[in-house]
């Protein structure tokens, strides 16, 4: 199937009201050094309190050039999010190659900190955020693990790497340990001695072997820890089940995704 095919894909659920979403593409703000950032918005139309926040978090590495946040997928869980009461936003970080994790984090970094300074303006509230990755956007799980702040109530993770320290031989040559340390929500989660913020995990059952062994750890050891895990598995799924399996488990995964989200961000 061609990439762009894929590109152009969007979430296999239906959208309520999707004429009712209000969209703010290419908002600009200035973070670190003065460099430009650009993330999208997903606003229901009609709220009678601030809404939450779901920051959706894209895989990578991709290539410099790529735009994931207007992919199919991203802007069509945007829609949906906004429809279902919550504010999204979708973005591009910079994770163009295994080495360039700290860069990645960093601009999900900015994209929070914009949130938390300026969300209250655009009617949103910054002490309830969700943080919803996928694929190789879930090493980007591992600061909210690491520090859990109390306004990242919950966390999603869809077919995500969740375990970077047991990679094929040719990206542990090109990364140091002590990164795959630091970007391995698996190693951020074993050293919490307290609580975690709830988590749901959706596991393709047809994914890449290696995906999904960093998945099964990452599973073991937070039922070890007794942390607040919600696994939902899609015994047919793809890598991206969410775009390329149209049956009635997809839906329901998705849709049991927007009661956790409801659950944990305390929507009415």
């Amino acid at each position: 199937m061609a990439s762009e095919e894929i590109r152009n894909r969007r979430v296999l659920f239906p959208i309520p009201d999707r004429d009712r979403v209000v969209v703010r593409p290419n908002v600009v703000f200035e973070g670190s050094a003065g460099r430009e950032l650009k993330l999208d918005l997903y606003l229901p139309q009609a709220m009678t309190r601030p809404a939450p926040v779901v920051v959706l978090i894209h895989g990578g590495p991709i290539e410099p050039e790529a735009s994931p946040k207007d992919w199919g997928v991203y802007v069509s869980y945007g829609e949906l999010l906004g429809a279902s009461g919550f504010a999204a936003i979708t973005f591009n970080h910079r994770y163009h190659a295994l080495g360039e994790g700290r860069r990645a984090a960093a601009d999900v970094g900015e994209v929070l900190d914009f949130v938390r300074r300026s969300g209250g303006a655009w009617s949103s509230d910054p002490e309830r955020l969700a943080l919803w990755t996928f694929s190789g956007g879930g090493p980007f799980l591992s600061s909210a693990l690491g520090n859990s702040p109390s306004f990242i109530r919950c966390l999603v993770a869809y077919y995500s790497v969740l375990d970077l320290q047991e990679v094929p031989e040719e990206a542990r040559s090109a990364v140091d340990p002590e990164t795959l340390r630091e970007f391995s929500p698996l190693a951020q989660l074993a050293g919490r001695d307290g609580g975690v913020p709830p988590l749901l995990i959706a596991r393709a059952g047809r994914d890449h072997s290696f995906l999904n062994a960093s998945l099964d750890r990452f599973v073991a050891r937070a039922l070890a820890q007794n942390a607040p895990l919600e696994l939902l598995t899609h015994p047919q799924g793809q890598h991206g089940f969410d775009i390329l399996n149209d049956d009635a488990r997809t839906r329901e995964i998705i849709a049991r995704t927007l009661a956790f989200l409801r659950t944990h961000l305390a929507c009415d």
